[in-house]
């Protein structure tokens, strides 16, 4: 045996396995915190979007979006930087980059939309989908994973209604994709 390795007895290898699934259940729990201020801001800006275009003469209907996902981003690069202080596990890890990646996807997909002359919505529930559905799975949360396909259910339904009414479908993805599983995930016991 070289001088490096350590031998653990069975009291110590139960500890290290006990804290490893503990920091990755509070880990798991610290994503509600994503979930929640998303939910919340695509919510708003969903609804204010619709009420501005539809009962105001305003041009500037669509500024409820730039302004929220402003404020967005820099709680969660701020809120990121604080978390990366700890341990950070490999799932941690891996729905980080995830978002990050979705959220890049989200800017063209709107980018791409605007020059098109078409509302993102459609396009934007299904990659809410994607991330929502594959971060559940990865997490094994049934919660996120109902509200993934919630985001996708209603993606194709969006193709099914006048334009109108798509920023209150991308208002229901929201509430049921982010905003209830981000709920039962902050208040649940275990994740």
């Amino acid at each position: 045996m070289e001088a490096n390795e350590m031998r653990l007895d069975a009291e110590q290898s139960l500890r290290i396995i006990t804290d490893t699934i503990s920091k990755t259940r509070n880990n798991i729990k610290a994503m509600s915190a994503c979930f929640l201020l998303w939910g919340w801001l695509i919510a708003a800006a969903s609804i204010f979007f619709y009420i501005l275009h539809q009962y105001t003469g305003t041009a500037f209907y669509f500024l409820p979006f730039p302004v929220f996902v402003a404020m967005g981003v820099i709680w969660t690069i701020l809120y990121f930087r604080r978390m990366h202080s700890g341990t950070e596990t490999w799932l941690n890890w891996f729905l980080k980059q995830l978002w990050l990646t979705i959220g890049i996807c989200f800017l063209v997909v709107v980018a791409i939309s605007l020059l098109m002359k078409q509302l993102p919505f459609t396009h934007t529930m299904l990659l809410g989908g994607i991330g929502t559905l594959v971060s559940g799975l990865v997490m094994r949360y049934k919660p996120l994973i109902a509200g993934g396909i919630l985001f996708l259910l209603l993606a194709v339904g969006s193709v099914l209604v006048s334009d109108a009414y798509k920023p209150l479908l991308q208002g229901i993805a929201v509430i049921g994709g982010y905003l209830v599983p981000g709920y039962l995930l902050k208040y649940s016991k275990t994740a």
